[in-house]
């Protein structure tokens, strides 16, 4: 796909004004965020979900074989962190498909800052973070077949909190249907157009 030179120097100047589209709760935003969650899955201390998304493309000329991901098709990852909205409040994007979501997280500059970012709080994630160092965020327990009826109940509690991120995935994807299936083998270009997309996901809609 040929982008003109216009909609490349639109996507540019989106990617220069991130913060102005996504950003970081402060203060009392977290505090309502965290009591949005409490309410919806009874568990406390958490400000956002995490969850990463994978966004089809062409097979990049450089590296190719390294966005094919374990679903035999090549793309890009999105590492998105929505709030009880279901607004995206951190995003990073442009790692290859192959990668695991925990390696994800570890290569993003979110995970540098985490401790700034997080303070007492934490986030919401599935089975992708469990066992890895990330004190932050509340997973699920592996069902052995040996957990309690407190563990099962505390991972549906988990689910329920996070079910946002993946609908604000399907959102997007419905809302941005070229997300569906990026004809491009440019990264730097696929990066922009994910992060536009984000950054439009979050505008408030017209009444």
């Amino acid at each position: 796909m040929v982008i003109s030179t216009t909609i490349l120097q639109l996507l540019t100047i989106m990617s220069t004004l991130g913060r102005a589209f996504v950003s970081w709760p402060i203060g009392c935003e977290k505090r309502v965020s965290a009591t949005s969650f409490q309410h919806t899955s009874g568990l406390e201390g958490a400000i956002g979900a995490i969850d990463g998304c994978h966004i089809r493309i062409q097979r990049p000329p450089v590296r190719g074989g390294d966005y094919m991901n374990r679903k035999s098709y090549y793309s890009v990852l999105l590492q998105g962190i929505v709030n009880a909205e279901g607004r995206f409040i951190n995003v990073f994007t442009g790692i290859p498909g192959r990668v695991h979501e925990a390696r994800l997280l570890r290569s993003s500059p979110f995970f540098q800052e985490w401790q700034e970012m997080m303070g007492e709080y934490r986030l919401l994630g599935d089975s992708a973070y469990i066992g890895q160092t990330f004190p932050f965020i509340i997973t699920p327990r592996r069902d052995s077949g040996a957990l309690t009826n407190a563990d099962l109940l505390r991972n549906d509690d988990i689910s329920r909190g996070r079910v946002t991120v993946g609908q604000a995935f399907g959102r997007m994807k419905c809302k941005w249907r070229r997300l569906r299936d990026l004809p491009n083998t440019c990264i730097v270009t696929v990066v922009k157009i994910i992060l536009a997309a984000c950054y439009l996901h979050n505008l408030p809609k017209m009444p």
